[in-house]
């Protein structure tokens, strides 16, 4: 687990996050009692108790701010090494505002993104871009220079109306749409800014700075609401479903240079919104009911094709084997951890039975179905760390991993050329975790 419980019997906190990430300061004269697991959902905070991280539960974490709330985002695949494991980082990503008015697209490159731990709350952006100072390093950890994501460049698009969800196409990755909650699809094509971005070493913008007005490749206005569910096929390079709020689906296919032909006939097999599609075979095959409440997000399984994951809006989420829809029961899992929404759900691309889950409790869970309960190791485990931490009981044992520290989690993606690493854009900020205890099988030259 993640975090652990202090309690500084109603000691007076500061307001103040070290670079190592260790949480609120507090005085040496207070006295502490042994820190147990927090169980979110279960535990409550008392009056002088504060949540800290364990830093050692991370190969990386780093939190980042790129000026505005950003909603929906997705990992660009680079032209770097296929398979990287050597720190430091480097990843671009794609990104929508969600503001009042003035909305964009933003392209950005992260740079130097170390193997240290640093501030769980990331540094606000003055409107000129640049970083505000703020009390949330301690003096004598000036020495960390190179601590945290060293170099973050950002291009900015303008967007007519705030984006409800972007994504880039697999094949070529410059090629992104996005979904506007004015009802219109957009589909742009940034190799001008990626490549400004890989070329520049430094600070290309940072904030609300600089902004382009380049138009989109297309502005699709036939849907008759505005919606949220869009993806590319990863089968048929340039073919892309985009689905509205008034359950119809339109199907785009792609012609010759940057055009596309656009079903005029939408898919109406749905009765209600559609809040999540991804294109899978080239005809839909059959129809599950797979929640009793809305489902939110669904996922497959890139290694596993046979896999969908779908996570509802009372907060479970479940697995099904599609080989074992003619048998009538193809749920091979269910669980019931998170108790609020859950709003984004994404396999693993590096380990089949591994998948990460965000969810309205302001947690992002990460699972590996291949476990199971093992008394005995239970056993010895709790008998070797029983005077170090108060283990918590009736955990699912394929729980593998909790990550906290985000108000309001929207959405997030693994980095598929970075095994282990996971991105996560919440109302306050993203966050780039690679936790310690996951492991991936990787090439010999996967380094």
């Amino acid at each position: 687990m993640v975090r652990s419980l202090k309690n500084p019997k109603k000691a007076k906190r500061k307001n103040k996050v070290s670079k190592k990430g260790e949480g609120s300061s507090l005085s040496d004269a207070v006295p502490s009692v042994p820190a147990k697991v927090w169980q979110p959902g279960v535990d409550k905070l008392e009056e002088g108790e504060e949540l800290q991280c364990d830093p050692s539960a991370y190969n990386s974490l780093h939190a980042f701010h790129i000026g505005w709330p950003c909603l929906s985002f997705d990992v660009l695949q680079d032209s770097l090494v296929l398979v990287r494991t050597e720190f430091p980082h480097t990843v671009y990503c794609v990104a929508g505002t969600q503001r009042a008015s003035w909305n964009s697209i933003g392209i950005f490159k992260l740079s130097n993104i170390s193997r240290k731990r640093c501030d769980l709350v990331p540094k606000k952006t003055n409107t000129d871009g640049s970083d505000m100072e703020s009390d949330s390093s301690d003096s004598d950890e000036d020495d960390e220079e190179d601590d945290g994501v060293s170099g973050t460049s950002v291009l900015q698009v303008f967007h007519d109306g705030s984006v409800n969800r972007i994504r880039a196409m697999p094949q070529n990755p410059h090629i992104c749409a996005s979904w506007a909650d004015t009802g219109h699809v957009q589909v742009w094509d940034f190799s001008s800014h990626l490549n400004a971005l890989a070329e520049s070493d430094s600070e290309v913008s940072h904030g609300g700075s600089a902004l382009s007005n380049q138009p989109p490749l297309v502005k699709f206005g036939r849907h008759k609401d505005e919606g949220y569910a869009i993806d590319w096929s990863r089968l048929v390079a340039g073919r892309l479903v985009s689905g509205d709020c008034k359950n119809n689906i339109h199907l785009w296919e792609p012609a010759s240079g940057s055009t596309w032909n656009i079903d005029s006939n939408p898919f109406a097999g749905h009765t209600a919104s559609i809040e999540d599609l991804q294109p899978s075979g080239e005809s839909p095959a059959t129809s599950i009911k797979v929640h009793k409440a809305d489902v939110n997000v669904i996922t497959w399984n890139r290694l596993a094709s046979c896999m969908l994951a779908s996570g509802s809006d009372v907060g479970t989420f479940s697995i099904r084997d599609l080989r074992l829809l003619k048998e009538g029961d193809s749920v091979v899992a269910h669980f019931e951890y998170h108790k609020h929404p859950i709003t984004s759900i994404e396999w693993s691309p590096h380990e089949a039975s591994t998948l990460a889950v965000s969810s309205a409790d302001n947690q992002l869970t990460i699972w590996d179905l291949s476990l199971e309960r093992d008394e005995e190791e239970e056993t010895e485990f709790k008998a070797i760390t029983k005077e170090q931490v108060n283990s918590p009981a009736a955990l699912p044992p394929q729980l593998l991993f909790v990550h906290q520290g985000q108000k309001d989690l929207k959405e997030l993606h693994w980095h598929s050329q970075i095994p282990g690493m996971i991105i996560s854009t919440a109302a306050d900020g993203f966050n780039i975790l690679m936790p310690s205890n996951i492991e991936t099988a990787l090439p010999a030259n996967g380094g």
